[in-house]
């Protein structure tokens, strides 16, 4: 049995490959369950069986795929084949049958498809990419490169950690308006979710265009990896776009 959540916006565009890993697939077994991350302390062969059973799923194979090596940076690469990218947080490609992988167990995951000009993203928003604006370079990127208008993007932000789970020290706190945290017995929480959403609007992609999983990566015990709940034992999921060829 595998459980991959799908974005119900996407599935409007039959060119447009998605779905989201869980921690449910193959009856795997804690700590790791149906891990796709090399670096967590699973082993590779399981993780190799776990990716290619997910890709699978989608249609594709891990020789469609392009990776990169998350940072929580702002960099953003422009993918014009599969395999390894470098280091980045964000993917850009116009290229079909490339499948971008984010990989997250609370950050913030936002694809992005310009159904006119057929250009596909991936972006991971933790707090240190939303607060260097990371998803806005990467619009900023596709309206500049490919020309895409904020009409024409569709945009799907993925299962994430809550604000009321996501504790932050006021160091991290002071970096963002106070309208993203939320203070409460001498503790304060960001909404990073919120955070990378203001940055859609205010790029003015239509509200009609934007879904938001409302689901907590912290509080999915049952469904989702969070490395705020559990630690270094905690898996990773992926979340995979790609466009089919024409």
């Amino acid at each position: 049995m595998l459980k991959v959540i799908h974005c119900s916006l996407f599935k409007k565009f039959p060119e447009i490959i998605f779905g989201f890993s869980t921690k449910i697939g193959l009856n795997r077994k804690e700590p790791f369950y149906f891990n796709m991350s090399y670096n967590v302390g699973d082993k590779k062969e399981i993780v190799d069986e776990n990716r290619e059973e997910f890709f699978k799923y989608l249609g594709l194979n891990s020789s469609y795929i392009a990776f990169q090596k998350q940072i929580h940076s702002d960099i953003v690469n422009i993918v014009t084949k599969p395999g390894f990218v470098g280091i980045s947080d964000a993917m850009i490609t116009e290229y079909p049958n490339i499948g971008l992988v984010i990989s997250t167990a609370d950050c913030v995951p936002v694809f992005l498809y310009d159904n006119k000009n057929k250009v596909i993203a991936a972006v991971h928003s933790g707090w240190k990419g939303t607060y260097l604006k990371i998803l806005e370079k990467t619009i900023n990127i596709l309206f500049e490169k490919y020309n895409s208008k904020p009409e024409n993007l569709f945009v799907y932000m993925g299962p994430s950690i809550s604000q009321k789970n996501y504790e932050v020290k006021k160091d991290v706190a002071s970096l963002f308006d106070c309208k993203y945290l939320l203070k409460t017995n001498d503790k304060i929480f960001l909404d990073i979710k919120k955070a990378n959403f203001d940055i859609l609007i205010s790029h003015n992609i239509p509200e009609k265009n934007i879904e938001v999983s409302e689901l907590c990566s912290f509080e999915e015990k049952n469904l989702l990896f969070s490395y705020r709940r559990d630690g270094k034992l905690s898996g990773r999921a992926i979340g995979l776009i790609a466009l089919k060829h024409k």
